[in-house]
């Protein structure tokens, strides 16, 4: 027997595909203060939409000192009795750049071949009108919604949630549910059925090195003043031993080694290793003792994101600048706490910094924890079951080698855990240029969030009370 919420969604996918076009065509990068008013307009076209599906108590939440991108909160109390579940997405998108990598204008969505193109269109503006959707179908058919929601949609996502956890702390009581379901987070591969369990932390900042008061004549200094690109270069190279481990003293602190358990059940996850790195025109590289897999959810890295210094446009320049600068972050693993790790990545440059050079760090780009699902978590079971009913398959229980800062601070503080329940994938070119969503997942996930709905309504809500805080 068919459903009519599903029929309903289904039916209206053109509306959807609408919506995405204007929401993709505001140019909401939050990392950019030039790209403010695309920011606005993207808030506005969300509350807009909120308003048209009667959610309630719309407001724009932010922490205590009024910092930072604001959230947009909303809800539906619905279904007394029924658990309550904050539902999560974020409007903030990646800056486009490099603009000469697109084929397509990044602010103006392309359909090509069963994709459609767009800057922030598959992280995270598809999937969050996809749940909104679903949403909206309940109210249409039934005039109710299932389960009681309450929206939280972000606004620095993609810069590290540095306003979040102020967020939560200053608006705790309107924020309190029995758990949380994320948009984001991003499905592994489109040929397996997989829900992902957890995500790795992250933390950044940027470096600058200075040798010299101003730029330099290399005939009249080459060979006398140290070269600021040099050191630069060099300090990046001390992070990383021969093997591929990281040199900083105490990063690793309270880092597991993979179980024997978890090593065996990674192994046999399908995996055709030689094909995807062959699809990137890359080789595999990383630390030694590890799998491919187990390097990308169960090790942290360092990486160098962005190094620059120097006379860089066209023809030649003589010149030895007297400053270089680089952008690094961390993606970090269960059992680090950001601070330290980040503190001892600092503190390695330090020590490696010569005598004749001067070190300074700024731009803190916010920081989070890594997060893992509880396995025995009745919102993970209905995630299951959802997947399940509207597949005809069990999902694979797999990890992100990205994070989602959301899921740690909302455990830090709210004592919340979260399912993420996203139908991007992850091969649609995240942050890069020719970002694309399949219109085949818009089917499959308003299909599955309008089960997950139904699956969650049928939880008693006392079954979260053993994982919420006391």
């Amino acid at each position: 027997m068919s459903d009519p919420v599903i029929a309903h969604a289904l039916a209206h996918q053109h509306d959807l595909v609408d919506g995405l076009k204007a929401l993709v065509a505001c140019p909401s990068v939050g990392a950019d203060p030039a790209m403010a008013q695309g920011m606005e307009d993207a808030r506005q076209l969300i509350e807009a939409r909120l308003d048209a599906m009667g959610f309630e108590n719309r407001q724009r939440l932010t922490p205590a000192d009024d910092s930072g991108q604001p959230s947009l909160f909303a809800e539906r109390l619905d279904a007394p009795g029924a658990p309550t579940i904050l539902v999560y997405a974020h409007y903030d998108v990646q800056p486009p750049d490099p603009l000469d990598k697109w084929e397509s204008p990044p602010f103006d969505v392309t359909e090509c071949s069963g994709r459609l193109y767009g800057r922030g269109i598959s992280d995270d503006k598809a999937p969050m009108l996809i749940a909104l959707d679903a949403l909206a179908a309940f109210i249409a058919v039934e005039g109710r919604l299932p389960i009681n929601v309450k929206l939280l949609i972000e606004g620095e996502e993609e810069t590290g949630s540095p306003s979040l956890p102020g967020i939560l702390e200053t608006h705790r009581t309107l924020l309190a549910a029995d758990a949380a379901l994320s948009a984001d987070g991003a499905r592994w591969r489109p040929d397996l059925v997989a829900l992902n369990v957890g995500s790795r932390g992250n933390a950044g900042f940027e470096l600058r090195v200075q040798t010299a008061s101003q730029d330099l004549h290399s005939g009249r200094f080459g060979g006398i003043v140290a070269n600021p690109l040099h050191v630069l270069a060099q300090l990046v190279a001390s992070l990383h031993d021969k093997a591929g481990h990281i040199a900083a003293p105490g990063f690793y602190d309270g880092v597991a080694e993979p179980t024997n358990a978890e090593r065996v059940e990674i192994a046999a996850i399908p995996h055709d290793e030689k094909a995807a790195f062959e699809a990137i025109g890359a080789q595999p590289v990383g630390e030694e003792g590890f799998s491919t897999l187990e390097r990308l959810w169960m090790r942290p890295t360092v990486d160098v994101n962005g190094m620059w210094g120097g006379y860089t446009g066209a023809g030649s320049k003589t010149v030895i600048p007297n400053e270089a600068f680089a952008k690094l972050t961390m993606r970090l693993v269960p059992g680090q706490d950001p601070q330290t790790a980040k503190e001892a990545v600092i503190a390695h440059l330090k020590a490696q910094l010569p005598t004749y050079a001067s070190l300074e760090i700024s731009r803190d780009r916010g920081q989070g924890g890594a997060y893992t699902v509880p396995d025995d978590h009745p919102l993970l079971g209905a995630a299951v079951a959802a997947l399940e009913h509207t597949t005809g398959e069990t999902p694979l229980k797999v990890r992100i080698g990205a994070s989602l800062p959301l899921t740690e601070i909302v455990s830090r503080v709210l004592g919340l855990d979260t399912v993420m329940f996203s139908f991007a994938l992850s091969d649609e070119n995240f942050h890069a240029p020719n970002e694309f969503f399949r219109l085949s997942s818009i089917s499959e996930g308003l299909a599955a969030w309008v089960q997950i709905l139904r699956e969650i309504a049928l939880i008693p809500p006392d079954r979260f009370a053993p994982f919420r805080p006391r």
